[in-house]
């Protein structure tokens, strides 16, 4: 028997609304998880309170442009999957998609409506991440983690839930400090978070973590020196 596809979920970023709907509104009708924004901007908040498999980004974005955003997907969540879609059609745009955006597929507008489920399925198949009963889950919306080896539901605070969400989608669950800071940081400068606040950040939370968890069972955080920070447990994102 063929085992069905896992539900992937789908981030569609689009500032065109009537095409925006169209595309949303056939992607759920084959099965797809979808949420549509106008905006990176838009983007950042859905993403702290959905986990995403795939990436949908137009190039044509207001304010950050989605070659940008492309680019800063990559370096924070390195396993996700990222498809531009776009009206740019030269040489020059479809390498830079690739090279600065770190796009795995860039497709130009018309886009056949069944070519881009394939390819989405496609993607899926790479970037949907196993489920292990006994891992650890963290609740977007509630910001709470929990599991078997939890003695107790911990309540997150939305740094410390933004740090894990990037961990647990990480590429081998370790990300650099820099890129630490940029995530766990506000959207002005004045938000923005040092190196010494984040040490205090994940001093907390490894604190909190290790208080609720089995004696003798593996840190959740640790330090890799030279580099950043790695999750040494796994999470899965629940919305």
């Amino acid at each position: 028997m063929v085992q069905p596809m896992p539900l992937i979920s789908v981030a569609l970023v689009e500032d065109d609304e009537l095409l925006r709907a169209e595309v949303g509104d056939h992607l759920r009708g084959h099965g797809f998880l979808v949420n549509a924004v106008n905006s990176a901007r838009a983007l950042d908040d859905l993403i702290t309170q959905t986990p995403v498999d795939i990436f949908v980004v137009d190039l044509n974005l207001p304010g950050e442009d989605g070659l940008s955003l492309s680019n800063r997907l990559r370096r924070t969540l390195p396993d996700a999957g990222i498809l531009i879609m776009t009206a740019k059609v030269t040489l020059s745009d479809r390498i830079a998609g690739y090279d600065v955006g770190g796009a795995d597929v860039y497709l130009t507008k018309p886009v056949a409506p069944d070519e881009l489920v394939m390819i989405l399925r496609s993607l899926g198949r790479r970037v949907k991440p196993v489920r292990d009963d006994q891992a650890l889950s963290l609740s977007l919306r509630q910001r709470t983690l929990q599991g078997a080896s939890l003695a107790s539901v911990l309540r997150l605070t939305m740094r410390e839930k933004m740090l894990l969400v990037a961990l647990a989608q990480a590429q081998d669950n370790t990300l650099d400090s820099a890129i630490l800071c940029d995530v766990c940081s506000g959207h002005t400068e004045e938000e923005t978070i040092s190196k010494h606040a984040l040490e205090e950040i994940v001093a907390r939370l490894r604190k909190k973590i290790r208080n609720a968890q089995s004696e003798g069972t593996e840190p959740a955080l640790k330090s890799v020196w030279g580099v950043g920070y790695q999750l040494c447990v796994q999470i899965n994102l629940v919305p």
